[in-house]
């Protein structure tokens, strides 16, 4: 019992030493030209900083979680699983770049990764069981969204940063490669630099479609436009066809159930049209699925909020058309990864336009990361109720808080 509590000390320690510094966010550029040029070592030495930076940045405030949820089983097993990770990979925090080194640490990040796979679903089934066990109040609520939005990006990101480097050194490509699923080009990692919008957006409506033909047994055809004009050719951009492939998936799932609930018989087509612009690429997804009323349009990003019926255990392994209702947050926080936003605009009694915006140039397409300071704390508490980093600004911290941080950053930039 003495050992362990040794080890917890060590451990927390090395937490509240991580979380003071600022995650030091990328570029897609910056990916791209250190793929092109990878270095085992050089990315061993950066991770092994950087992604307990990370680690401790969130972990610090899922200890600020209201107290019910943190008491919540699933939450507890989410917790466990990022206390684990953080201590495997502080382990490697002062070993040499040898060989055999660079071989365990790549091991032990494809293991990281494979124990958060079902991350997204535990921490949702957590709520589940706050909601089935407590009453939430409007002040709780607030605080988990604000919470699930900054944590749920966070995990994002790590997978991103392990993503790239096992397949960059590993032996065999990451579940992020996307092969299959008609991006051409040579990936780097996990982005292709010649990632072609047209073939993704194909992918995810033939799958979709699937879903739909099963429960409905019809489903809407796809009409592909190119700055309003039928096309279908290849539109490529640098980017990850996985986060692409993850948010079109999304919405044409709901797309097509508001289409195929409104127009039994001949159900109108989905229309998405693709547009080049100089700071975006946008891509709008059409349908005439009936719309949204104003009054619930902010709900449909609430994790606590959905339309359909939350899936079944039993049913766990077919996917079902709608579910947990985290499919059009968590895409959001896809698209805004980079720099890039999704946005629903409805007309109620006709239907519903979604548009996800990417930037056009690499070197502006920064990850946009969430960062723990002194006064996170302010916005778990219920009576609290101040505007989101996630929000249209995306400011993360204020000028005070980026100056109360500079010169531990500066020190942890000497020390790479």
């Amino acid at each position: 019992m003495r050992l362990a509590g040794i080890i917890f000390s060590n451990v927390t320690k090395m937490l509240d030493f991580y979380s003071q510094f600022n995650p030091s966010p990328l570029s897609i550029k910056q990916f791209i030209d250190f793929g092109l040029n990878a270095c085992e070592k050089k990315s061993y030495l950066f991770l092994r900083k950087e992604l307990p930076v990370r680690l401790a940045n969130i972990m610090k405030e899922i200890a600020l979680l209201p107290e019910h949820l943190l008491r919540m089983p699933s939450v507890g097993m989410v917790n466990q699983w990022y206390e684990r990770s953080f201590q495997e990979i502080i382990q490697f925090e002062k070993q040499e770049p040898t060989p055999t080194t660079l071989t365990e640490f790549c091991s032990r990040l494809v293991h990281i990764r494979n124990r958060h796979a079902d991350v997204v679903a535990t921490m949702a089934q957590g709520v589940l069981e706050l909601k089935e066990s407590h009453e939430v109040d409007a002040g709780t609520e607030h605080s988990i969204q604000y919470f699930l939005d900054r944590f749920y990006m966070s995990r994002v990101s790590i997978r991103m940063l392990i993503n790239q480097h096992t397949i960059l050194f590993g032996e065999q490509f990451g579940q992020e490669s996307v092969n299959g699923m008609g991006c051409g080009g040579r990936h780097i990692g996990s982005i292709d630099p010649a990632c072609d919008v047209v073939s993704v957006v194909k992918d995810a409506y033939e799958n979709a479609r699937f879903l739909c033909d099963r429960y409905y047994l019809a489903s809407p055809e796809l009409q592909i436009l190119q700055h309003g004009v039928a096309s279908t050719q290849p539109m490529p951009i640098v980017y990850v066809p996985s986060h692409l492939y993850h948010m079109l998936f999304e919405l044409f799932k709901n797309a097509m159930r508001a289409t195929m609930e409104r127009h039994e018989g001949a159900p109108p087509p989905v229309v998405v049209n693709l547009v080049r612009g100089t700071e975006d690429v946008s891509v709008k997804m059409s349908d005439r699925g009936g719309g949204i009323p104003r009054s619930a349009s902010d709900l449909l990003f609430k994790y606590m909020y959905s339309t359909a019926p939350q899936p079944s255990k039993s049913d766990a392994h077919n996917v079902p058309l709608a579910g947990y209702g985290y499919g059009l947050p968590i895409s959001r926080l896809y698209a805004r990864y980079f720099h890039g936003d999704l946005v629903l605009i409805s007309c109620e009694g006709f239907g519903t336009d979604a548009v996800i915006y990417l930037k056009a140039l690499t070197n502006e397409a920064n990850e946009l990361l969430p960062v723990f300071n002194k006064t996170s704390s302010k916005f778990y508490k219920p009576s609290v109720q101040l505007a989101d980093w996630s929000g249209p600004v995306h400011n993360l911290n204020t000028p005070n808080q980026n100056k109360e941080k500079a010169a531990l950053q500066k020190a942890r930039d000497k020390a790479r």
